[in-house]
């Protein structure tokens, strides 16, 4: 099909999927458990690290991360014990463990006591054409407190290549405001068009047999690829097209 036939058949997708009923298979719900700005960005930053394997999974143990929290993500990120945080070396999910757990919750507490927040340090570094620095600038500060090696493999850095999937789609759930419903549009500091499609195996396979990506990898360059061919279809809310790339990957087998 021609870009105009694509951009029609791409738009109705989203139409489809872009919509409250996403909501309920999505790790997604659980930053919308929320409506303080502080919860809902730790309930999704923590959500999307472990947006990785079986999505049944990943929404339970998003829930078992929050009841951990005692169910209130920023006063505990902000006022916890030595003993609230011994509650969290049981949870695992994956290779994300315990240790890792405290981990990020000590380097959540770190951005927000001196960074400003999570949206003020990825605002601080933006781009006029990407967000790809700001992510690789926030592991930097996250990290500048003690920490594991091993927990950094956690964030990804797009500067090192990667297509840093899980970051990416938790800035679609912060920036976009479409009122659909899905996303929360909880930042208006960022914008919308400055956005990465979250590249994963279903979003890539069918962007490739649409003819929007041509690299065989998941990585940095194919999402540069991929921005380029979406931006070309909607400047203004390229990472929109997400929901159809998705949807007819997960739900359609496309």
């Amino acid at each position: 099909m021609n870009k105009t036939e694509l951009k029609s058949f791409l738009d109705e997708k989203v139409v489809l999927y872009n919509n409250q009923d996403f909501i309920e298979s999505d790790p997604v719900q659980i930053p919308h458990l929320f409506s303080q700005k502080e919860d809902i960005e730790i309930a999704g930053f923590l959500s999307a690290t472990i947006a990785w394997g079986n999505r049944k999974m990943i929404i339970k143990n998003s829930h078992k991360m929050i009841d951990l929290m005692g169910n209130a993500p920023y006063d505990f990120v902000m006022s916890h014990t030595k003993d609230d945080l011994e509650r969290l070396e049981t949870f695992v999910h994956r290779t994300f463990n315990g240790q890792d757990f405290i981990s990020f919750i000590k380097g959540l507490q770190h951005i927000y006591k001196n960074h400003g927040g999570l949206e003020a340090v990825f605002v601080k570094h933006q781009e006029t054409d990407s967000i790809q620095k700001s992510i690789s600038e926030f592991k930097k500060a996250f990290f500048e407190i003690p920490h594991q090696n091993r927990t950094q493999k956690h964030i990804s850095d797009p500067m090192n290549g990667s297509a840093a999937k899980r970051i990416n789609m938790m800035l679609r759930w912060f920036c976009r405001q479409d009122k659909k419903g899905v996303d929360l549009g909880i930042w208006k500091s960022i914008s919308p068009s400055l956005l990465s499609c979250p590249l994963d195996v279903h979003s890539g396979n069918v962007a490739r047999k649409l003819g929007l990506l041509t690299r065989k990898q998941n990585d940095g360059k194919a999402l540069a690829e991929l921005d380029l061919n979406l931006r070309e279809l909607d400047p203004m809310d390229p990472v929109k097209y997400d929901f159809a790339l998705f949807g007819l990957g997960v739900f359609e087998g496309f």
